[in-house]
């Protein structure tokens, strides 16, 4: 938590500062396209922040996102901006006023993936809190979907292929 994350140079005086993460258990090249996959759905409780529409469940072969472009589509609407992007490490994008930043690492140690996002926002002090609680459950979601749709394509692909 002490290390710095690429929102952190968007943001100087955060007065939100949240971390959520998950252990996903393939290569951080295999969970990438899952992510960047976040520019057409959010990925999270769809029948709340989607409209009811289903985010995708294959991977759809998207170009690499890329500065500038919108950070993500929810009920047919563009929404936010990718501020930068370091295939296949880091994906940082602003919206509704919070910047955050997704963070792929795979520890030394361990054959998998850790998915760390932190979110800072210079949102007043009383709300801070309260975006944080539902941030929570929505970030969770998202996190947790994308660590089983990567899980599951990855056991997939690995029962496909011709054994030797």
């Amino acid at each position: 938590m002490a290390r710095p994350y690429p929102c952190d140079e968007w943001v100087e005086s955060p007065t939100l500062v949240a971390w959520r993460g998950v252990t996903v258990n393939v290569s951080p090249e295999d969970l990438w396209p899952w992510i960047t996959q976040v520019r057409v759905a959010p990925y999270s409780y769809d029948w709340i922040d989607n409209a009811g529409r289903r985010s995708p469940r294959t991977l759809l072969g998207l170009p690499e996102p890329t500065a500038g472009e919108s950070f993500t589509c929810a009920a047919g609407v563009k929404l936010g901006r990718i501020l930068s992007v370091e295939a296949p490490r880091q994906l940082t994008a602003r919206i509704a006023g919070a910047v955050m930043s997704y963070v792929l690492e795979r520890p030394s140690r361990e054959a998998g993936t850790r998915l760390v996002m932190k979110i800072v926002s210079e949102t007043p002090r009383p709300l801070g809190p309260l975006l944080s609680v539902g941030d929570l459950v929505m970030a969770r979601r998202q996190l947790l979907n994308w660590k089983h749709l990567a899980e599951t394509a990855s056991a997939l692909q690995a029962s496909a292929e011709p054994k030797r």
